[in-house]
């Protein structure tokens, strides 16, 4: 399990009956962090690619099962949440994030339920030093 993930998930604060919204879930390694501890709470997460969506259906099929989760196939500028709001939204190297940070922030916001908030991180990829023999 990434422990950068682990790190991001620990610093959203999650309490028990948290409505969360992950944009960019990719794999689905930070859903399921997120879903461990959520109780009574729900984790929608979405992602723009459905192999990602896939992979991260599969990795959280108990916590689907226990309804505490759901991911989507959508990009963020078409995302349709209808009315559903959410006391914590995050998104993990969101490339969108990044180039256009105050137009991904206010849709997100949009979704934000009284005193909810919303995390992003982009932090850059660690990168693998070559040993010399």
């Amino acid at each position: 399990m990434s422990e950068r993930l682990r790190s991001v998930v620990e610093q959203l604060g999650i309490r028990p009956d948290d409505r969360v919204l992950e944009i960019g879930c990719g794999h689905g390694v930070a859903a399921t962090l997120v879903c461990e501890r959520l109780e009574e709470g729900h984790l929608t997460a979405v992602d723009r690619s459905a192999k990602m969506i896939e992979a991260a259906t599969r990795r959280n099929a108990a916590h689907i099962e226990a309804g505490r989760a759901e991911f989507l196939v959508a990009d963020l500028e078409d995302l349709d949440l209808g009315h559903r709001r959410f006391d914590k939204i995050f998104a993990v190297r969101v490339g969108h994030f990044h180039r256009e940070p105050e137009r991904a922030r206010g849709i997100a916001e949009r979704w934000l339920a009284p005193g909810g908030a919303v995390f992003v991180v982009f932090d850059q990829p660690a990168t693998r030093r070559k040993e010399n023999p």
